[in-house]
C-alpha cells in the first residue's frame, strides 16, 4: 500500500498497549502500519480521534468510565469512521461487538497472526484511497470458536436442515443458530424465500427454470455461476412472476 495503515490504540492498561505496539512492529514487514496515537480511556480516545485521521482503532472493551462499546458507537457517527477491532480478555461481548460495527474481535493474549489477519480486513479499504468505512450489511456466524461477519453480498443461500440453518458462500458453508424466519425479517430486501426451508440472495439469483424432478415438473432457482439448482415450492411459485415483472 502507498501509505502505512494508521492505527490508534485504546486500552486502560499500559502493558497491553505496549504489547500491541510490539505486535504491530512485528507485523510491519507483512503489512506496513504506523501507530498514530494511544489513549487509556474512552473519553480521551474520542477527543484525540477528533484531531487525527486513522484507519483502524484497536479498542479494549472493559475500561473505567466509558467502555469500548460506547466508544465504538460514537466512532460510527463520524463522517469517515475508522475500522474498529476489539481487543479484549472477555469473549462474552462478541455478538454485541459486531452489532456496533466491529470488523474483528481479538481475545487477549493476542497472537501476531490473528492481529495481522484482522488488520488485513481493513487494509484494502485504506488502499483504495478513501477513508476506512464501516462494514456493510452482514450475517454474524460462529466459526470454530470465532465470531465472524459474513458480508451479505457473499451469501448465496441459506437452508434449514434438521435443527440448524446453513449459510452457503462460494468458498464454504457455515452453521447458524438463528431460524430462517428471523433472517428473512432482518434482510427483507436482500433475501428471498423460495421454499419453506430456503432463502436465496436476490443479488445472486440468475433466474428460474422448469425441470423434471421425480414424476413431476417443478421450478428451480438458478444462481449466478453456481452449479446446483435450488427447488422452488409450489407455495412460493409467485416469486417467479415477481421476477418476470421486476
Amino acid at each position: 500500500m502507498a501509505e502505512p495503515l494508521r492505527v490508534f490504540i485504546v486500552d486502560d492498561e499500559g502493558p497491553a498497549r505496549a504489547r500491541l505496539r510490539s505486535l504491530l512492529e512485528d507485523s510491519a514487514g507483512a503489512l506496513p502500519n504506523q501507530v498514530v496515537g494511544e489513549a487509556a480511556c474512552g473519553a480521551d480516545a474520542l477527543a484525540a480521534l477528533e484531531q487525527v485521521v486513522v484507519d483502524v482503532v484497536l479498542l479494549d472493551i472493559r475500561m473505567p468510565g466509558m467502555d469500548g462499546m460506547e466508544v465504538a458507537r460514537q466512532l460510527a457517527k463520524l463522517h469517515h469512521p475508522p475500522g474498529v477491532i476489539f481487543v479484549t480478555a472477555y469473549d462474552a461481548h462478541a455478538v454485541s461487538a459486531f452489532e456496533v460495527g466491529a470488523r474483528d474481535y481479538l481475545l487477549k493474549p493476542v497472537r501476531a497472526e490473528r492481529l495481522l489477519e484482522a488488520l488485513r480486513r481493513i487494509a484494502p479499504v485504506a488502499d483504495s484511497g478513501t477513508e476506512a468505512r464501516p462494514a456493510g450489511r452482514a450475517i454474524t456466524v460462529n466459526d470454530r470458536g470465532r465470531v465472524l461477519r459474513v458480508p451479505l453480498a457473499e451469501v448465496l443461500f441459506l437452508r434449514a436442515e434438521l435443527k440448524y440453518v446453513t449459510l452457503r458462500t462460494r468458498e464454504r458453508e457455515f452453521v447458524l443458530d438463528e431460524p430462517l424466519t428471523k433472517l428473512e425479517e432482518a434482510f427483507p430486501d436482500e433475501l428471498l424465500r423460495i421454499h419453506r426451508s430456503c432463502l436465496v440472495n436476490r443479488g445472486q439469483l440468475a433466474g428460474f427454470e422448469m425441470r423434471r424432478l421425480g414424476d413431476e415438473n417443478h421450478w428451480v432457482a438458478l444462481l449466478k455461476d453456481w452449479p446446483d439448482a435450488l427447488p422452488v415450492s409450489r407455495r412460493q411459485a409467485h416469486v417467479i412472476r415477481m421476477f418476470r415483472q421486476g
